[in-house]
């Protein structure tokens, strides 16, 4: 009797773990002027701390081309400039990044992304308009489809043997990029 309450107790538990895995990484730490949440997720990859703060606005059935002009830069997200920081090194393709804060871009197309990174010129930096003299440089991005529609803006991390995977999805739009730590 004492083993099936033990392998049942195991089952649950691993279940629960794996639920907590998979999860939307993050929590919500304000709203925006327009409406949007602001998000804040914190990850560790390969002994890296790395923080990502953004905007998650809604489709709200607008097409996701109005939201994401292919050929324009776009703040990926709402509100303030998207950004990034690690406590160690970072490459995106052949961008390095020193420990620190960045500010995270992207340029959406019908067959390719690109991945751009800035200075943060100053905490709460607005978002818009994009400003080209704060390009650090671009990296491509691997683009897919979403399983299902995402309604808000989601960026994650994902750890990988390498690395980690940095993923961006809206809509239908499944754009991602590996990178290194170190």
């Amino acid at each position: 009797m004492r083993r099936p309450l033990i392998t049942a107790t195991l089952i649950t538990a691993f279940a629960a773990a794996a639920v907590a895995v998979t999860a939307q990484q993050g929590r919500q730490t304000g709203v925006g002027g327009g409406g949007s949440p602001h998000w804040r997720a914190d990850v560790t990859v390969h002994g890296a701390a790395i923080t990502i703060e953004y905007g998650r606005p809604f489709l709200k059935g607008r097409p996701e081309s109005q939201l994401m002009p292919p050929g324009t830069p776009w703040r990926t997200g709402a509100d303030q400039a998207t950004i990034i920081t690690s406590d160690k090194p970072l490459t995106f393709g052949a961008i390095k990044l020193s420990p620190g804060t960045y500010t995270i871009n992207t340029e959406p197309g019908d067959k390719a992304w690109q991945l751009i990174l800035g200075k943060l010129e100053k905490p709460g930096q607005w978002g818009v308009p994009y400003r080209p003299d704060l390009e650090i440089g671009r990296a491509p991005m691997t683009v897919g489809k979403t399983k299902a529609p995402v309604e808000q803006v989601t960026i994650s991390i994902d750890q990988t043997p390498a690395g980690g995977t940095l993923r961006v999805e809206w809509g239908t739009a499944s754009a991602s990029i590996a990178f290194t730590i170190g």
